[in-house]
């Protein structure tokens, strides 16, 4: 666990949940395991902050993968990564599921979950 790891945001905002609008998935490439988090915009302080609170409990993976977002590519969340010196970001290509494994599967399957509830 912790060798390679994937970060993405689905944007809710057609379905909020009061004032959380986005939901930050981060996915253990070996495992899968997918950590959900809420986040109520997509600015890097909060993904930031969220991150932070991953590592801290998770511990931090070798590898980040995460698309060219301003929030993932962010100066904040670079110097956050920064402060594990073993971490590696890499970027895929903005827009190219493919680039960035099986996360549009999370996708559709978190997006039906929430608009059950």
């Amino acid at each position: 666990m912790n060798s390679r790891c994937q970060i993405d945001l689905i944007d809710m905002q057609a379905q909020p949940d009061g004032n959380y609008k986005f939901i930050l998935v981060y996915q253990d490439h070996l495992t899968k395991f997918v950590n959900l988090r809420p986040l109520s915009n997509k600015r890097a302080e909060e993904v930031a902050y969220v991150l932070l609170d991953i590592f801290t409990t998770f511990g931090a993976p070798a590898i980040l993968q995460s698309n060219n977002g301003r929030e993932f590519s962010n100066k904040i969340v670079e110097k956050l990564c920064s402060m594990w010196k073993d971490l590696k970001i890499v970027h895929g290509k903005p827009r190219h599921s493919q680039s960035q494994g099986s996360k549009p599967r999370h996708r559709e399957y978190v997006r039906n979950v929430v608009a059950r509830q």
